[in-house]
This record gives structure tokens, C-alpha cells and sequence, in this order.
């Protein structure tokens, strides 16, 4: 039988993040009659709004606050959860750059199973858990078997799961700061640099026009600019476009980039790697064309065109223009 589960969450001024409601329909899937307690790390006078918040998903909510956790610290939030979690708990947490730094070390110290990059899982039987991740760029999808009877830590890639918006928990709260342990680390805080936000703020936008290596070349882009412009959109992008600087960092969306949460995304010539889909938040409604129809982007996508996008596009952009 699995143990008890759990859920890191995320958070930030005050609001937790979209990867919360994920979290609580993964560990649904995990085992549906285990209810999940949510874990709630950090410091100031926020934490007791992301607690309320997260408390309308989940039936018990496990509060830590103190001042060394004022700022993610993998190596400090290591010591707290290896000394509050159980022999036998599963822990999830979201496959983000601070979830990849914080969950492989943390599994070696509790001597459990870890995945990372879990896209969806098959069912639990015992101490047995079947999880599928995707290699090769989403080409390949691969079902591993994992003996969780010393606990699991996993990783689950952003924006896979549908987010629990039920809010009907009514769970409590439980404040557990006392049990925080001496969280002396190596590391030390420094400063925030906020990301330039560029002649565009991409994060604000409803509808993005998003082009990937499918574009081909430098000049293609000014297609997807003319559909951006028919649609009211701005043109986003995806991380090889700005890497051969046809458009500035501030255009991209990912997990390297921007996270962005559209009403409307419309992917051109993306793949779909995790990396990129991990920018994406908010349940956007997805449109992707790609020539290539074992793309990962179809796997999410709302409405999957299978065309290339030059010459798609064009025809898309006239007829929007004759519409209006």
C-alpha cells in the first residue's frame, strides 16, 4: 500500500502557483483514496494566504515557516522535509528548474525510488507504481515499474495534469513551524534580478503567435508577424529561435524564458518539448501546426494542424483579413 502523499508547493507573493491544482489531480491518479497534504514552505506575512488558498484542494495543509526559507534554498528545504516526512511518503513536486534541484538529492537521502519528468500514471498496485515519462523530445514514451515501499520523490512536468479547480476541500491548516530543524546551508541569498521585460511584456498578453525551429529562417518570421497582426496577438517564441537571435530573450516562452498564461496559444513549427511547455500556464486554449505529426506539442494541443507552416499560415492570415 503506498504511504502518505504529498505535494511541495510552489509559491509567490502570495499566490501559489498554477502547479498546486496539477499536484492534487496527479496524486489523485497515484491512489484516489489516499488523501494528499500539501506542503507550505517560506516566510512573511504571504504564507498564511498561500496556506488558506491551498487548503481549498487539499484536506490537511503542513505550514513551515522560518526565516531561512524566506527564499527557495534546496539545500535548507532538503534538511526540513528529510526530517518531517515519512520513512514511506511519496512526495511530488513539479519538474521545474528549483524542483530539479531539490528532488534527486532529497530521494538518495531518504533512500527512495526517483522519477523525474512524470508525464502520467498507470495505476498503483502494493508497493508497486507505474509512471510514464517521454524521451527523445517527446518522441518516445517510457513506462517504468518503481518499488515505492521506501517512499518515492517524483517529479511531474508542469501543465500535463488538468488543474483540480474544484476548491471543495475545505481542508486545515496545520502550522508545524516548531518541528523546523537547524537549516544551516552552504548557500546564501543574494538578490532577484528581474528578467528584462523588452518592447513587448509577453506575460500580459491574451492571444500569442508563437513560431519554433519549423520557421526555417530569419525571414519566415515576418510571417507569423503578419498573422500576429490580423489576430491582435504579439509573436512569442520558442528557445532556438532566440539562441540564433532572430528575436530578443524577451520573446521567449519556457522554462529558460517567460511563463505565460494566454487564452489563446497558437504554436508554429514548435515541437513541444517539457522545457517549453513548462512556460505555459493558465489551461491555455492550444492550436499547434507542425509537419511533423509524432510532434509532443499534439499531445496537449486543443487543435492539431499536421501542415507546414509556410504554407499554412499565409492562407490562415488571408482569411482572417477577409473575415474582418
Amino acid at each position: 500500500m503506498a504511504g502518505q502523499i504529498f505535494a511541495y508547493i510552489t509559491h509567490k507573493t502570495g499566490k501559489a502557483d498554477d502547479s498546486a491544482l496539477e499536484l492534487a489531480t496527479a496524486a489523485g491518479k497515484i491512489s484516489p483514496d489516499v488523501a494528499t497534504t500539501a506542503i507550505v514552505i517560506g516566510a512573511g506575512a504571504d504564507l498564511d494566504a498561500v496556506c488558506s488558498e491551498v487548503a481549498q484542494s487539499y484536506k490537511e495543509v503542513w505550514k513551515f515557516e522560518h526565516d531561512a526559507l524566506a527564499y527557495p534554498n534546496a539545500e535548507a528545504i532538503r534538511k526540513l522535509l528529510l526530517s518531517v516526512l515519512p520513512q514511506d511518503a511519496i512526495l511530488l513536486a513539479p519538474h521545474d528548474t528549483f524542483g530539479m534541484d531539490l528532488c534527486p538529492g532529497l530521494s538518495i537521502k531518504l533512500d527512495s525510488v526517483f522519477a523525474a519528468d512524470v508525464v502520467d500514471f498507470e495505476g498503483l498496485e502494493g508497493n508497486t507504481l507505474k509512471v510514464i515519462r517521454q524521451e527523445y523530445s517527446g518522441q518516445v514514451s517510457t513506462h517504468l515499474t518503481c518499488d515505492i515501499a521506501n517512499g518515492a520523490v517524483i517529479n511531474v512536468r508542469p501543465g500535463v495534469f488538468q488543474p483540480d479547480e474544484s476548491k471543495s476541500a475545505g481542508g486545515q491548516v496545520i502550522d508545524k513551524s516548531s518541528e523546523v530543524p537547524d537549516l544551516t546551508s552552504g548557500r546564501r541569498f543574494l538578490e532577484i534580478v528581474a528578467a528584462e521585460v523588452g518592447d513587448v511584456d509577453i506575460t500580459k498578453e491574451d492571444v500569442l503567435v508563437s513560431v519554433g525551429r519549423g520557421v526555417e529562417d530569419q525571414d519566415n518570421i515576418e510571417i507569423a508577424e503578419e498573422l500576429a497582426e490580423a489576430m491582435g496577438a504579439v509573436v512569442s517564441c520558442s528557445r532556438p529561435i532566440v539562441d540564433a537571435k532572430w528575436l530578443e530573450k524577451s520573446r521567449q516562452v519556457g522554462t529558460s524564458g517567460k511563463t505565460v498564461k494566454p487564452k489563446v496559444y497558437l504554436a508554429l513549427g514548435i515541437s513541444g518539448s517539457f522545457q517549453h511547455l513548462g512556460g505555459l500556464k493558465g489551461n491555455p486554449y492550444i492550436v499547434a501546426v507542425n509537419k511533423n505529426p509524432k510532434a509532443p506539442i499534439f499531445q496537449v494541443a486543443d487543435v492539431g494542424i499536421v501542415e507546414d507552416l509556410l504554407d499554412f499560415v499565409p492562407v490562415l492570415t488571408e482569411k482572417i483579413q477577409e473575415g474582418k
